[in-house]
């Protein structure tokens, strides 16, 4: 047993429109967690994200508390990418369905895909009383 999953997205490609909206992003942090059976704690927040002259052009970030732990979005729309984080207590995450989710959503051509299970040593009982 472990204690959740934990997938993460870079997404290279994607239709530079679809990443520069607030909308989508934002969007995407309030149905997702519906379609794939988690349960929102607060509602999301995105912020616009300013370039900082370096490798960052600026875009958008968007964060989510579910009950079941988060998911962030990142958007970086001159460069074409996105960086997705979508964490889960949960066993057995959809992940094919996840990922497809957001290839769709940002038209993404190419996605860099890491998955871990974490928590490998997660007691089975409350070791405090």
């Amino acid at each position: 047993m472990h204690f959740g999953e934990h997938l993460t997205i870079d997404g290279y490609g994607g239709n530079e429109d679809l990443l520069d909206s607030r909308d989508i992003v934002l969007n995407s942090l309030r149905e997702l967690p519906k379609l794939v059976d988690m349960n929102l704690l607060s509602e999301p927040v995105v912020y616009e994200a300013p370039g900082n002259n370096q490798k960052d052009p600026g875009g958008w970030s968007g964060f989510v508390v579910i009950a079941e732990s988060h998911i962030s979005i990142h958007t970086f729309p001159k460069r074409g990418f996105v960086s997705i984080d979508v964490y889960t207590c949960k066993n057995g995450m959809d992940r094919d369905f996840i990922i497809g989710y957001f290839k769709k959503k940002f038209e993404l051509k190419k996605e860099e895909v890491n998955f871990l299970k974490r928590g490998l040593e997660y007691p089975a009982d409350n070791i405090y009383a």
